[in-house]
């Protein structure tokens, strides 16, 4: 079995606004194993990168200036993924960037190259219903060193998946949530009832920056609702 891990960053949290792939890379594992087969590229975007995502994960644009663009590379692209298992983290987020390159150069989509298109965050969620279930957190989980991931990379970030999927799929042992332990209930002592109005402070322009990177965080590693309501609200 022929399985592709890949990931990918971008220069913001939306495809459709015209947000650009800057970075992608792939990883193969054939019968479980690694590969010494990888892509990876930087891409030149050809746009702006919002400052919330550059800090999550480090590109500058002034670093991509000489990288080439998406269609530069996307037959080899499209020749190193055909005809294999594509397994993501949030696979929704880099399918959907992907597709829009694609499209942008009149391409097919992934789904009508690969064999199929796993979600990782999908099986973690399933396993660890109402848990965090970030990449950082399934290594944690599966005690797999990711120490080196001091800003979000795709080429580290796809060998990492590779290995937290191991991890999750080792046997169905290791699938199996306990449902027998006791829960814990918090007491909660009633709160005063208050009658003065509330005070409305308003965040500064450091905070909503600060803000924005972090959703983009959350975003990439699937735990943010916030940004896929606002996009929802943007929508309507």
């Amino acid at each position: 079995m022929r399985q592709i891990f890949l990931d990918t960053e971008t220069t913001g949290l939306y495809h459709a606004q015209g947000h650009r792939v800057i970075e992608i890379a792939a990883v193969e594992v054939v019968n479980r194993r690694l590969t010494k087969q990888h892509f990876h590229y930087y891409l030149n975007p050809d746009r702006e990168i919002d400052q919330g995502a550059q800090e999550v994960h480090g590109i500058s644009l002034e670093f991509l200036q000489d990288k080439p663009r998406f269609p530069d590379i996307v037959n080899e692209l499209l020749d190193f993924i055909a005809d294999a298992e594509l397994i993501m983290h949030n696979a929704p987020f880099d399918v959907g960037f992907l597709n829009s390159e694609l499209g942008l150069i009149e391409q097919k989509p992934l789904e009508s190259i690969v064999a199929k298109v796993t979600d990782t965050l999908k099986i973690a969620k399933e396993m660890r219903p109402g848990q965090r279930n970030s990449l950082d957190a399934l290594c944690r989980h599966f005690g797999i060193d990711n120490s080196k991931r001091t800003l979000h990379g795709a080429l580290l970030d796809a060998e990492l998946l590779a290995d937290v999927y191991m991890a999750m799929t080792r046997g169905q042992d290791s699938l199996m949530i306990s449902m027998d332990q006791p829960q814990t209930m918090l007491a909660v002592e009633p709160k005063a009832a208050f009658n003065q109005a509330g005070i409305v402070k308003l965040a500064n322009a450091t905070e909503l920056e600060a803000h924005a990177a972090y959703l983009v965080a959350l975003d990439k590693s699937g735990d943010c609702l916030w940004a896929a309501l606002e996009s929802t609200t943007i929508e309507k």
